[in-house]
């Protein structure tokens, strides 16, 4: 009933011209009910199979990484993850950056202050398309900071923190001990559990 009030609304107040609409019925045509679907034609059974063939003869992850086609992230990546398709035991990234700070980049607040957005986004880029940028370009030289902020970000953005969400707790309850000694002892305790590419 609603669906027939609105539609003699739209043929009153012009929407639609009376000629080209048709009014259904309440009942539905015998024919329409009873109707068998049709079997599939030869053409489109061709086309099925065609399909399931191509689906089925994908190239496999490995296969397509060897080609040069596919790249693995390495921002945003899980940490064993990324060592295990990188073969690396400690992400490339930082090892550059942290090879590049020890050698250039001791100044006051090289974690704290940020470096220029597009130097940041720049190394990203180039780390995230495998390769290793050579970071003793004058740009990066005269904005060292940034490099900083490329190892923050690559923290920052790993799906499981380094010192991971089970760890959480004991991390906490260890840096409240209430004496040097007694948090030492416990921060070394959890360290001992991380997994080992959190570790390393």
């Amino acid at each position: 009933l609603q669906h027939s009030a609105s539609l003699c609304f739209l043929l009153q107040v012009g929407f639609f011209p009376s000629e080209c609409v048709e009014l259904i019925n309440d009942k539905v045509p015998q024919s329409v009910t009873n109707s068998v679907p049709k079997p599939v034609s030869k053409k489109h059974g061709k086309l099925i199979t065609f399909l399931r063939t191509f689906m089925k003869s994908r190239p496999t992850k490995q296969k397509l990484k060897q080609r040069g086609i596919l790249k693995e992230r390495v921002f945003g990546c899980d940490l064993g993850e990324h060592l295990l398709n990188s073969g690396h035991d400690v992400p490339q990234v930082l090892k550059s950056c942290t090879e590049f700070i020890e050698k250039h980049g001791i100044v006051d607040g090289i974690y704290r202050l940020s470096g220029i957005a597009s130097n940041i986004q720049k190394l990203r880029h180039e780390f995230d398309s495998e390769q290793i940028p050579d970071l003793t370009k004058d740009i990066y030289i005269q904005d060292i900071h940034c490099v900083g902020s490329l190892c923050k970000l690559y923290f920052r953005e790993l799906p499981n923190p380094l010192l991971t969400y089970q760890l959480y707790e004991k991390f906490s309850d260890a840096v409240s001990a209430a004496t040097d000694e007694e948090r030492l002892v416990k921060i070394h305790d959890v360290i001992q559990q991380l997994p080992p590419p959190h570790y390393r």
